[in-house]
C-alpha cells in the first residue's frame, strides 16, 4: 500500500486551539464487480415490444443465475416503455428497456459473462455501466484513517512549533463525510466481439479525511 501523498490542507490557530486536517489514502485490489446490464427491444406495438423484451430479459436473467450470480445480487433498476418517433414526429412504434444491476465476485470471469450475455440476447443487449469495489473495505478504511490522523497530528506539531506554542490535549477529532471510492467505467455493448471483453480492475483508492483540534498553551 502506498503511503498517503502530501496534500495542502487547512490549518488554523485562533489563540486557544489549533485545527488541522489530515487526508489518508489506502489502495487495494477490487474483488467485486457491479454491472448494469439489460435488454432493449422495439416493435410496432407496445405489447409486441414488451413480449419480446420479457423473453430476452428472462434469458439474460437465467444466464446470470447459471453463471453464479446470486438472486440477492440481482435487482431491476429500470423498466421503460415509450413510443419511438419519425422525423415528422409521428409514432413509428414502441421501445422497451429493462435494466438489471448484477453483482459478481468473479471479476476474472466477468468479461466472458458479458460475452455470453451478448450471445444469449443478441443485438438487444445493453451494458450501461460497470463499477469495481472492495466487498469488505474495513482494513483499507482503518489504514486510511490512521494515515489521516498521523498527518493531522504532524501538521499540528509543525504549526505549534512555528507559532511558539505548546500542544495540549486533543479537544476533538472528526472524520469528514466519506467521498466514496468506487471506480466506474461506461461502456457500450460488446456483441460480436471475437474475444472476451477485456476488463481491467486496476487499483481502488479509499480516502479518509479528519479534522483534529488541539488545545494550546
Amino acid at each position: 500500500m502506498a503511503a498517503a501523498a502530501p496534500v495542502s490542507t487547512p490549518a488554523t490557530l485562533d489563540g486557544h486551539t489549533i485545527t488541522t486536517r489530515g487526508v489518508g489514502r489506502a489502495s487495494g485490489t477490487p474483488d467485486t464487480l457491479t454491472i448494469m446490464i439489460g435488454v432493449s427491444t422495439q416493435a410496432s406495438s407496445a405489447k409486441a415490444a414488451l413480449d419480446s423484451n420479457n423473453a430476452k430479459s428472462n434469458a439474460l436473467l437465467n444466464l446470470l443465475r447459471s453463471s453464479g450470480v446470486a438472486a440477492k445480487d440481482l435487482q431491476t433498476r429500470q423498466l421503460n416503455i415509450h413510443p419511438t418517433y419519425s422525423d415528422k414526429a409521428t409514432i413509428t412504434g414502441y421501445q422497451v428497456d429493462n435494466m438489471v444491476q448484477a453483482t459478481t465476485r468473479d471479476i476474472a470471469g466477468a468479461g466472458a459473462l458479458i460475452d455470453a450475455a451478448a450471445r444469449a440476447v443478441g443485438n438487444a443487449v445493453r451494458v450501461q455501466q460497470i463499477s469495481f469495489s472492495v466487498g469488505d473495505d474495513s482494513a483499507l478504511r482503518a489504514q486510511a484513517r490512521a494515515r489521516a490522523v498521523e498527518q493531522a497530528k504532524a501538521q499540528a506539531a509543525e504549526l505549534a512549533k512555528a507559532a511558539g506554542v505548546s500542544l495540549g490535549r486533543i479537544r476533538s477529532l472528526t472524520e469528514l463525510m466519506d467521498p466514496g471510492h468506487s471506480i466506474s467505467y461506461d461502456m457500450r455493448s460488446a456483441a460480436g466481439a471475437a474475444e472476451s471483453v477485456p476488463l481491467q480492475a486496476g487499483q481502488l483508492e479509499l480516502i479518509v479525511s479528519v479534522d483534529l483540534v488541539y488545545d494550546i498553551s
